[in-house]
């Protein structure tokens, strides 16, 4: 019988995973590869602020993958996993149901040979008052648009009014990287908002707030890759306040523990991670305070070997004698997946399993159009730091690089020349 891998999660890295077993363990059938996902439609998840500023036409950059699933040798089912009986080596996926609530798909199972666990992570509002009720999250391709909707509501209620339009004031918590390439997409998106003739509301009248608890701007980042981004930031006109935590939030701003309120018109909540609450119960898998499955180096579950978990919903250890866990960046799922393409190779033939040992190679933090910054870091370049046009350049390359994982070179090189024609075919940001 065909060794059955399934991997759970379509993200960049169990998407990535499946397409590359897919050519070459499913096109030559030593396995059969299935990928599961509760989505028709994938979006790279660090481009998420974009769609939510307008940026982005999500419906253009997504891919589908029933059809990706076809053309790399992988089979694909929709579903979420809501379940795992490790004894009988089945996952439980939960009904589908449409918009009216009809049953489309019944509550079933998959059954496995091999699990890996890819689902990612959700924005951790660490269970602060009226942040579920009033903050918009940035952690699916549906909030994004959501808050896209919103704003643009504002401007078409202010078009169409004979009133003085009030100012926008939007209020987002957490100056992470989400946080602030947020903020200075809002700027961008302001300013276009203004040439396409929406001009009731000037880019002024568009306030941005963001709060960080930490002492500074992108505390998970080097303090040189923060404190030109703080500036960037205050010269668009966002207002920064740091060492501030959120204490509640009501329909009409917030409050810090300190006692100071931000009205806020839109409230984003951009702050920590967490893993789907599923997976701190899942028949007795190890899992740590945010939810994440404990891993071994080999990314095995510590108390099943037959189960892999990566990415943001696994708690890896760094190598060596840091008590850290792997950060839960994309360049890390990446990693990973290459090193369980080898690892499921090896599992088939018998063979010892490789070890992940996390490598930063930096980070690069995108201000919209006005500019960007970061550091590279690698044997042969050191310790690199970039600002403006070329850290802009690089940054737009991890997108390209992850096309290029999942379409290989020439429907990349494809789909660069579509996107520049686009541009001068598409507006500049969407507007619906």
């Amino acid at each position: 019988m065909t060794h059955r891998i399934v991997i759970v999660g379509g993200g960049a890295g169990g998407l990535e995973l499946a397409t590359r077993l897919g050519r070459t363990l499913g096109k030559h059938q030593k396995a059969c590869i299935t990928l599961v996902d509760a989505n028709l439609t994938h979006i790279w998840k660090p481009l998420m602020h974009e769609i939510a500023a307008g940026s982005l036409n999500s419906s253009a950059d997504e891919l589908n993958y029933v059809a990706q699933a076809k053309w790399n040798h992988f089979q694909f089912q929709i579903g979420r996993m809501t379940g795992l009986d490790r004894t009988s080596k089945q996952i439980r996926l939960a009904a589908i149901t449409d918009e009216k609530g009809k049953e489309i798909l019944a509550e079933r199972t998959l059954p496995y040979d091999t699990l890996v666990i890819s689902i990612g992570s959700n924005t951790n509002d660490f269970g602060t008052p009226g942040a579920a009720e009033h903050c918009l999250f940035l952690d699916t391709r549906a909030q994004a648009e959501r808050f896209h909707q919103r704003l643009l509501n504002h401007y078409l209620h202010a078009q169409a009014s004979t009133e003085n339009a009030a100012p926008i004031d939007v209020a987002i918590v957490g100056a992470g990287a989400t946080g602030v390439e947020l903020a200075a997409e809002l700027r961008n998106a302001a300013h276009q908002l203004v040439s396409y003739g929406l001009d009731r509301i000037q880019p002024d009248d568009l306030r941005i707030t963001i709060i960080e608890a930490g002492p500074r701007v992108l505390p998970a980042l080097p303090e040189r890759i923060g404190e030109p981004v703080a500036q960037q930031l205050k010269k668009l006109g966002v207002r920064l306040i740091t060492g501030a935590a959120v204490s509640s939030i009501t329909e009409d701003g917030l409050t810090t523990k300190d006692g100071e309120f931000i009205p806020a018109t839109l409230k984003v909540w951009a702050a920590g991670i967490r893993a789907p609450a599923f997976l701190a119960d899942l028949d007795g898998l190890e899992s740590n305070r945010i939810n994440q499955l404990v891993v071994r180096p080999t990314l095995q579950t510590t108390r099943d070997d037959d189960i892999f978990a990566f990415g943001d919903c696994a708690a890896c250890p760094m190598s060596g004698e840091d008590n850290r866990n792997v950060p839960p960046r994309a360049q890390a799922a990446h990693q990973q997946a290459s090193l369980l393409v080898k690892s499921m190779k090896a599992r088939l033939k018998g063979e010892a399993l490789p070890e992940y040992h996390y490598k930063d190679y930096g980070s690069l933090i995108s201000l919209s159009r006005y500019s960007a910054v970061g550091n590279l870091m690698g044997n042969l370049t050191g310790n690199i730091m970039l600002e403006g046009w070329l850290a802009r350049m690089f940054y737009v390359s991890l997108y390209r690089l992850h096309q290029r994982a999942l379409y290989g070179n020439f429907r990349t090189l494809l789909l660069l020349i579509n996107d520049h024609l686009g541009h001068t075919l598409r507006p500049r940001l969407k507007l619906h």
